[in-house]
């Protein structure tokens, strides 16, 4: 039985497309094929409607590697150019997939799996989904992945923190405990930088109010666009990485749970 399909992002979308092309060469070179995991595979892509509408038409029809081979098999191509011809038809989808994913994307999906490979990249993950199809959604879940990376640093910590407080009011908590306040530099530049992380913080929050789907609106409300959702993401997911690097160097540096507070 094959695991749950996972809520898909461009990454895995296109780990998944690349998957598919390996196995049709191997299945055309004579090789093992698992019906099941081509069958698994085939579902996460036709699970977002981009990728759906890429895929050539033989593969969503073929269930399995004997209709897979029959198809190589009927085409009116050279036998040696089979491979050129998977590759050519599976080419529009992986482009649109790469025209989506960016090194700073992939960046900081490295750094949060290197701090928590779960619960933190999910909301990652579902941010950069959702920030061209559901702008509003996704500028609430970069706020919450900031709140939820401001918890998880500070319960690594032992440092007690108020649950209710506002998303402001936690990350200078954080920022605090990992030596990350502009008032504890005396160095005018750190002051302005760290001084401007808190601001893009403060801004995630406002913005969040103003544009997501948090709040209800009324007839003037105004709609955020995919640019204004790719703002937020980027700030999120760059303001992650910077804690996360940070946390895991203090604890390079010693910092543990007898000298957290």
């Amino acid at each position: 039985m094959t695991p749950d399909i996972p809520y898909s992002s461009e990454e895995l979308l296109l780990d998944t497309v690349a998957e598919i092309k390996s196995m049709l060469i191997i299945l055309w070179n004579g090789g093992s094929f698992d019906d099941e995991r081509y069958q698994y595979s085939k579902r996460i892509l036709i699970q977002n409607q981009k990728t759906r509408e890429l895929l050539p038409l033989w593969l969503l029809s073929s269930f399995d590697g004997s209709s897979l081979y029959a198809h190589f098999d009927s085409l009116d191509i050279p036998i040696n150019q089979v491979h050129s011809y998977i590759a050519r038809e599976l080419d529009p989808a992986i482009q649109y997939l790469l025209s989506k994913i960016t090194i700073h994307d992939i960046e900081i999906s490295g750094a949060l799996s290197s701090y928590d490979n779960h619960s933190i990249s999910a909301v990652w993950k579902k941010a950069l989904e959702r920030k061209n199809d559901d702008p509003e959604g996704a500028i609430t879940v970069a706020r919450t992945l900031i709140e939820e990376l401001c918890k998880h640093i500070l319960d690594d910590l032992k440092i007690e923190y108020d649950e209710k407080c506002d998303l402001p009011k936690l990350y200078n908590q954080c920022a605090k405990s990992l030596n990350l306040g502009p008032s504890q530099h005396t160095e005018q530049q750190f002051k302005q930088i760290l001084g401007g992380c808190q601001s893009v913080v403060e801004g995630m929050g406002s913005l969040r109010n103003k544009l997501s789907d948090a709040h209800g609106g009324g007839r003037k409300r105004v709609k955020p666009a995919p640019r204004h959702a790719a703002l937020a993401v980027n700030l999120a997911g760059s303001m992650a990485m910077f804690l996360i690097e940070t946390f895991q160097a203090r604890k390079d540096e010693g910092l543990g749970e007898s000298n957290a507070a």
